[in-house]
């Protein structure tokens, strides 16, 4: 099998490395900590232009129709290079969701001002009795005349202190634990009975925990049949696990390239410690912990676009839970052998380690994942 991309890809690549490496970089990650939302709206702008918000959303709503692959090449430039906006949780899981279960009005309506940077989305799904599992759902959406009222609490909806909708899941028939009866609904934040308290994520990037009561939407806030919303739900939530899986792959190899040229320049006993044959097995460890990775994403990136469900479910779980391993072992290496300047604000290995251990329970711990494997039918 050839798994070498494409002209296209190498030119996408490309641009995300030299946008995210060199245009980025860790002062700008500080300064875009400072600012509200942690959203540099420059940025922004500049990665609508370059075609990336675009990229996971459909041809016919205005998108490029990119696929896990090429999504994976922007999230792991993304990881490199510490950037904080969200394409992950503002893109690509609201953009896949819309694209899997919205009409072809919801579809018009939200998609190309996504795309073009003008709008901001949020997916709310988390919530108290389950913080992993999306069909974990005790919100309610009771039918009321012309539309329905919901009520219910859900947790870490990222992105959604800076989103302009957010979109909902919530119970319409059914018990919870079931993903039967779940419906999706765009709501309006600052609709009366939302009230979001929002907070910073470990890491960078923003979250708000959402309290909805008796909040009353129309009809044609249901996005999709009602209660048949939980297969978009669960099929978007992979494509951000895959998305996030590439980006903590980009991290990790920043962390390895900066802990090999730290080893090179600091010194003891009269010579630099890259010399220790001790420290350079360690440096081997975190490098196969890598390529093993990079493997892994490989193989999620191009399963996630899977028609097989279950082959989707599988490969991009059996990478979260490989990349959770892998990229704790590669972020404490990495402290351990910078030493204390390690974990100093100053520098940009502590910040990755951060981000690295927030990633390890982002859409899934391990322990979920691994769950998840084992109650999938064995592979043909």
């Amino acid at each position: 099998m050839d798994f070498s991309y494409s002209s296209e890809q190498e030119l996408l690549r490309d641009s995300a490395n030299k946008f995210a490496l060199k245009g980025y970089g860790f002062d700008r990650y500080k300064e875009t900590l400072t600012r509200p939302g942690q959203l540099n709206a420059e940025a922004w702008a500049q990665m609508a232009e370059f075609g990336w918000l675009a990229l996971p959303l459909p041809e016919s709503a205005g998108g490029l129709g990119g696929s896990g692959t090429d999504i994976a090449l922007i999230t792991e430039a993304l990881g490199a290079g510490m950037v904080l906006e969200p394409f992950v949780s503002g893109v690509v899981l609201p953009g896949k969701l819309l694209a899997l279960a919205g009409s072809e009005a919801q579809q018009q309506r939200l998609l190309p001002p996504l795309a073009e940077g003008g709008l901001q989305l949020a997916v709310a799904w988390a919530e108290p009795s389950d913080r992993q599992n999306p069909a974990h759902c005790a919100t309610e959406a009771k039918a009321d005349g012309q539309g329905y009222v919901i009520s219910g609490r859900k947790l870490c909806a990222l992105n959604a202190p800076n989103a302009q909708t957010l979109i909902v899941s919530a119970r319409s028939a059914g018990s919870a634990g079931e993903g039967a009866g779940i419906s999706l609904f765009e709501i309006d934040p600052a609709a009366s009975g939302v009230t979001l308290t929002p907070y910073a994520v470990m890491g960078g990037g923003t979250a708000a925990d959402v309290v909805l009561d008796q909040v009353r939407v129309s009809a044609d806030a249901l996005i999709g049949p009602a209660g048949e919303g939980f297969a978009a739900l669960e099929a978007a939530l992979d494509h951000a696990t895959a998305a996030v899986c590439a980006q903590a792959l980009g991290a990790m190899n920043a962390l390895l390239e900066r802990t090999a040229a730290y080893l090179k320049v600091r010194k003891q006993f009269g010579t630099a410690i890259g010399n220790f044959q001790v420290l350079q097995h360690r440096l081997v460890d975190m490098f196969i912990e890598i390529e093993q990775s990079r493997s892994m994403v490989l193989m999620a990136s191009v399963r996630v676009d899977s028609a097989d469900a279950d082959e989707r479910r599988r490969a991009v779980s059996a990478t979260k839970a490989y990349l959770a391993q892998a990229s704790k072992f590669v972020a404490q290496q990495a402290v351990q052998l910078h030493g204390g300047i390690g974990v100093t604000e100053e520098l940009d290995v502590g910040h990755f380690f951060r981000q690295l251990t927030a990633f390890g329970t982002l859409y899934g711990d391990r322990e979920r994942h691994l769950d998840r494997v084992a109650g999938l039918p064995r592979a043909a």
